[in-house]
């Protein structure tokens, strides 16, 4: 079983939001995960993520899509 980090969409149309998941590949976008991480808000750009959880799935073999990978690598602004 090959074991994927991503993007679930969630939301009302055209107005989403997205919960970081872990899946099985063969599962489709929407469905059936083994593990909710966190979510990401388009709109507002926040992303809410549990790191700890992604890298023990990272050092059990998932692998994050092109997309997620691109969103954690991205600076996140800092509270004031």
């Amino acid at each position: 079983m090959a074991v994927h980090i991503r993007l679930a969409r969630h939301g009302a149309k055209k107005s989403p939001f997205y919960r970081i998941v872990v899946t099985d590949q063969r599962s489709p976008r929407d469905g059936r995960f083994i593990e909710n991480l966190g979510t990401f808000h388009p709109a507002i750009e926040k992303l809410d993520v549990n790191r700890e959880r992604i890298e023990h799935w990272r050092s059990h073999g998932a692998k994050p899509s092109a997309t997620l990978e691109r969103l954690l690598k991205k600076p996140q602004p800092t509270s004031v």
